[in-house]
């Protein structure tokens, strides 16, 4: 059974796809933990955090990308450069893409944060 998360990847994926981007990867990991999607927007490279909300009584979605998880997403950046040395001289951006409770009907709202922080 796929889970939840995995159906909001695909979507932001397909929405990274679509708004002219190259999809590098998915799910990078490391120890220092893990970037959802990794692509290329001309020279620069992308590194998109996914987030979801399915109850509005919490933090919005893109809240929950805190300055502690913001140094994670860039300590995994710094880890994906190390080992794709290819890229190591590409400007990079952080973007944020982030699906939150509908206020009425049945879609949640999407929102693509470009340059949504900075390392």
């Amino acid at each position: 059974m796929k889970a939840l998360g995995d159906d909001y990847e695909d979507k932001a994926a397909a929405l990274v796809e679509n708004g002219g981007l190259i999809l590098l990867e998915r799910n990078f990991r490391g120890k220092t933990g893990e970037i959802d999607i990794i692509a290329r927007d001309g020279q620069q490279l992308v590194f998109v955090e996914v987030r979801a909300r399915t109850n509005r009584h919490f933090d919005s979605a893109a809240g929950s990308v805190d300055a502690r998880k913001q140094q994670r997403i860039i300590r995994t950046a710094q880890l994906f450069l190390q080992r794709r040395p290819q890229w190591a001289d590409s400007p990079c951006r952080f973007d944020v893409i982030t699906f939150d409770p509908p206020q009425s009907g049945s879609h949640p709202r999407i929102s693509w944060i470009r340059g949504a922080f900075s390392a």
